[in-house]
């Protein structure tokens, strides 16, 4: 495939309407899970005013995301997303940098981010980008009935 001009790609805020596409790039992603309703997840992060979601679009087609927030203190992504056909040619460092700047302009000083055990490539994938593992556990309780939670 040939490479493509990441210079021509164009990041803004996510919009309502982009929900189908945005859960489609999940779905071929890998991302969702039976217990997390994407479109939930989706709304709740655009009516939040401390989170978002981010595209990248290609002439006029969703190609990565991410869904990014925080807590006053620390920020957080989720949903990191590139178009699978597309993968290698930049789309995760472009909307991770964006995920990074959105932080920085709400005076957000660190990034925090969660990979599932196993998930070789992505670990690799945020090496590169400096992020680094920290000596830490997370812990979570779930705070409704979820089908079939794992994690």
């Amino acid at each position: 495939m040939p490479n493509m001009d990441i210079e021509s790609i164009g990041v803004r805020p996510a919009r309502d309407a982009d929900a189908e596409a945005l859960v489609a790039l999940w779905e071929a992603s890998g991302l969702t899970r039976p217990w997390n309703d994407a479109r939930e997840d989706i709304a709740f992060a655009l009516g939040g005013p401390a989170s978002g979601v981010l595209v990248a679009e290609k002439d006029g087609r969703i190609v990565a995301s991410v869904m990014v927030g925080h807590d006053g203190h620390r920020g957080a992504v989720y949903y990191v997303a590139a178009d699978p056909a597309l993968r290698g040619q930049g789309l995760g460092r472009l909307i991770m940098d964006a995920a990074e700047a959105w932080l920085r302009a709400r005076g957000v000083w660190k990034l925090n981010l969660m990979v599932r055990r196993g998930n070789e490539g992505a670990m690799g994938f945020y090496a590169e980008l400096g992020y680094q593992e920290d000596e830490v556990v997370v812990m979570s309780k779930r705070l409704r009935e979820t089908p079939t939670a794992v994690g």
